[in-house]
């Protein structure tokens, strides 16, 4: 009797601890998102939500529906550019004022995930996002591609408003479209206007390689400084593009914006999300848009199209025989009149994935298929590195158990230090990172992403492994 009575009470707590052990593990383990694509987030939360038919053949044209359902899920975005001797110090910002900008972004995750422009955040040294609620977050930088003026951000937040995803492909000419954003520092501001032409190259984005990829949406709704990165709708409130620049002579709106189309605002997304860097295909050719001058000097059948000027060595042109006086006319039998569309469509594709190319050779259509590579002319797909040694100290992750035991979401553990800036402002080994600046850290990732945008002063806050909290000040 006893016996069995024993084996029982072994059974009994063995359940228990692994009930324990698994709340335990669901409320500290945060290697990152649980996801690699954002598509892929927004259709599980909509999954029990009916597509909205009121917008469909409507006699009287209806905005209201569409900004009231946006509007929440665009934030206003802050940054600080420059460092002094503590960047969040309020005497010290009073002393010694920082540069500062605004501009929008748009939540496109439930769990808060940003989609801004590069240009918004480029090089600041912190960035504050405040919701159309007026809560304010401190956000971290996923990542960034000046190449199509992307940048994606997080704050630590849940249930938020988010923008469905669109279809940008599908918007035609004369669509009415809404653009949402906070010009002038003017919250939630909401403007109409109709797509006046796709696939637009205005020449305005350059970047190191040259692989920059300008194919705007133009719609003529007014947008001005503040705007950038803020939200393009369709009637349904559907985001088909992110707001980036307009055509002017004086700084402010003179009658027409540009959009990046979400089609390609996707899979930025979905590759800083899940490697922390654009996973760029490339076919490897030099181009220029078919015109009908040049038409005539190469005795071309078609006015419309891509030229070939020349392909480069061991590219995946050249290894599926694309060669020079080519004319490409189609991308995955999706037409192209120009260099911007193909960009795009190339663009969209990650390196190692087939893409069917046609072109016109000497007056006959051919069909090609190769595989895409990247800038380094590999079809392997690369993820950011992770460092684990920054600046004298060696970094590690923090033991779940010690999470747990120090009731904390995530942190970075300094394992070793020697001589460098985290010593020399007084850190010591065996402290546990929680925040930089305000922005939470999870992993060493977040402490590599967060570090690589600061100058000057930074604020450390964390704990030892005793459970003791600190607040320190460090210079970078």
């Amino acid at each position: 009797m006893k016996r069995s009575l024993l084996i029982l009470l072994v059974v009994c707590t063995a359940f228990i601890g692994a009930i324990i052990g698994s709340v335990v593990t669901l409320r500290f383990y945060d290697a990152g998102s649980a996801y690699n694509s954002i598509e892929e987030r927004q259709n599980l939360r909509l999954t029990n939500f009916s597509n909205d038919s009121s917008n469909r053949n409507q006699e009287v044209i209806n905005f209201e529906a569409a900004a009231s359902k946006v509007t929440p899920a665009v934030v206003h975005i802050r940054t600080v550019y420059g460092g002094g001797k503590f960047s969040l110090n309020a005497l010290d910002s009073y002393l010694n004022p920082h540069a500062q900008s605004s501009g929008s972004g748009v939540i496109i995750s439930d769990d808060g995930y940003i989609v801004t422009n590069h240009h918004v955040i480029e090089d600041a040294n912190s960035i504050e996002v405040v919701l159309n609620n007026n809560q304010r977050f401190y956000a971290k930088l996923v990542g960034q591609d000046p190449s199509t003026d992307l940048a994606l951000l997080k704050i630590k937040a849940k249930n938020l408003p988010f923008v469905k995803y669109g279809d940008s492909d599908g918007i035609l000419t004369g669509e009415w479209v809404l653009a949402i954003g906070n010009p002038f520092d003017l919250n939630s501001t909401v403007t109409a206007g109709i797509v006046s032409a796709k696939a637009r190259n205005i020449r305005i984005l350059s970047d190191k390689n040259n692989l920059q990829v300008e194919s705007f949406i133009q719609t003529d709704a007014a947008v001005n400084p503040g705007n950038s990165g803020g939200a393009l709708v369709n009637l349904k409130g559907e985001l088909i593009g992110i707001n980036s620049a307009i055509a002017t002579a004086t700084g402010n709106y003179a009658g027409y914006s540009f959009a990046i189309p979400v089609s390609l605002v996707k899979k930025i997304m979905d590759d800083l999300l899940e490697f922390g860097q654009v996973q760029r295909g490339l076919l490897g050719v030099q181009i220029i848009d078919v015109s009908a001058e040049l038409a005539e000097n190469f005795k071309l059948d078609v006015v419309r199209g891509v030229f070939v000027r020349f392909v480069n060595k061991g590219s995946a042109a050249e290894l599926a025989g694309i060669a020079g006086g080519d004319v490409i006319t189609a991308i995955d039998d999706h037409q192209v009149g120009g260099v911007s569309e193909l960009q795009e469509w190339v663009a969209r594709k990650r390196p190692g994935q087939p893409v069917h190319v046609t072109l016109l050779r000497d007056g006959e259509q051919k069909l090609i298929t190769t595989t895409l590579k990247n800038f380094e002319g590999s079809e392997e797909i690369k993820r950011k590195p992770i460092s684990y040694e920054l600046e004298g100290a060696t970094l590690d992750e923090v033991p779940y158990s010690k999470l747990n035991e120090l009731s904390l979401d995530g942190g970075v553990l300094i394992r070793k230090l020697s001589f460098g800036k985290w010593k020399k402002a007084g850190i010591q080994e065996n402290f546990i990172i929680t925040h930089i600046d305000k922005v939470s850290i999870d992993n060493v990732s977040d402490l590599n992403r967060a570090m690589e945008i600061k100058k000057g002063g930074v604020l450390v806050e964390g704990m030892l492994t005793n459970g003791e909290r600190l607040t320190i000040g460090m210079d970078w």
